[in-house]
């Protein structure tokens, strides 16, 4: 019988895990702020188009929660901790802030979009940096970065004349 305290704490080596904890954990700390933003940004928008742009920033907001914990998740079944406190959230987001108060559907918009692109590049830097490292990873990496540009897309839409 195998002694329960043998078994190591994840099949991945140490300085793996922790290169991944090292590219994932700002992924997690910009689509957290992503979502808290987006839904701010749900319940200030207006305009012709609100209820449209209004359920289409509920979606973002669930995907950047969804994508979030993809990422976290991964850290940590490799045996790290994450550190996704909305005070760690706050300090170390790359996302611009999010104007306060009511804006104008194609005022919310870019400025959502201007959110995701700061995701995207965090995201996207991840996906090289894992390339060599952890291809697992990456693959979370690459799920996040594909449904990101999804999003963008549907929102810049609304933008595009």
């Amino acid at each position: 019988m195998t002694d329960v305290k043998s078994v190591p704490l994840t099949g991945v080596d140490a300085d793996v895990a922790a290169g991944v904890a090292q590219f994932l954990s700002p992924v997690v700390l910009d689509l957290q702020a992503l979502a808290v933003d987006g839904k701010q940004a749900h319940w200030h928008v207006r305009g012709t188009n609100f209820q449209a742009v209004h359920e289409l920033l509920d979606l973002v907001v669930q995907h950047a929660q969804d994508y979030a914990d993809l990422a976290a998740e991964r850290v940590v079944a490799l045996g790290l901790p994450v550190d996704a406190r909305i005070q760690t959230v706050a300090a170390k987001t790359t996302t611009p802030a999010l104007e306060q108060g009511f804006q104008q559907s194609d005022q919310t918009i870019a400025q959502v979009i201007a959110q995701i692109d700061a995701a995207l590049v965090t995201v996207r830097t991840a996906v090289e940096e894992l390339n060599e490292l952890d291809q697992v990873s990456q693959d979370v990496a690459i799920e996040i970065a594909r449904g990101l540009d999804k999003d963008r897309w549907f929102l810049f839409a609304h933008l595009a004349a």
